[in-house]
């Protein structure tokens, strides 16, 4: 499902193609999750298609990647590390002791498997939102922020939100990647190496 999605061109059948797809994944998500995670979705669906059309993107799909990436997120920790283990991918020491934190990567493998789905980008911004991946490209930074600062969050101001939409990708990314990090570690909890490293990357 190849549609050019970083050029923001798409046809007529295109754009109906994925308006489906993303009601289709919308329904599902509707079912699969609490009512208070569906509506973190939708406003984090919101917050990226805001984010990409900022940026010289497509804000339909910024849309979809926001109401898909969570879908996951009510499964059970067996079927998360049966279903993440789909992508080929080595399952880390962290995701296997605490399994919810690879909800985006089972949500990536249903969007594959499930919806026919096979845009590296929208994969690679579902798979990795939760710790960020060195090398990702702008619809998964985008993605990533946009979880981070849709305006249900408590931290999350006008004015902060406005501050942050004045900066670059790299920038904004960045700024969101080190308030994360601080937090986590205020509350005396690990921060993932691949963040880290993402991170670091942002500001090389």
């Amino acid at each position: 499902m190849n549609i050019l999605w970083q050029t923001g061109f798409m046809d007529v059948n295109n754009r109906l193609l994925l308006a489906e797809l993303t009601e289709s994944v919308r329904k599902y998500a509707l079912g699969a999750v609490s009512e208070e995670r569906y509506k973190h979705s939708v406003r984090v669906a919101q917050t990226c298609a805001k984010l990409c059309e900022k940026h010289g993107m497509n804000a339909q799909v910024g849309f979809f990647v926001g109401i898909a990436h969570d879908i996951c997120k009510s499964m059970g920790d067996e079927a998360l590390l049966k279903t993440a283990a789909l992508d080929g991918e080595p399952i880390l020491k962290m995701e296997s002791s605490k399994p919810s934190l690879l909800h985006g990567r089972a949500a990536a493998v249903l969007l594959r498997d499930n919806w026919s789905v096979d845009d590296k980008d929208i994969l690679e911004a579902v798979a990795n939102h939760t710790f960020g991946k060195v090398g990702m490209g702008d619809l998964a930074k985008l993605l990533y922020v946009a979880d981070k600062i849709e305006p249900g969050r408590e931290n999350v101001t006008e004015e902060y939100t406005e501050r942050l939409m004045a900066m670059s990708v790299n920038q904004m990314t960045a700024a969101v990647v080190k308030e994360s990090m601080d937090y986590l570690k205020s509350k005396g909890k690990k921060v993932a190496p691949e963040t880290k490293a993402f991170y670091k990357s942002l500001l090389d």
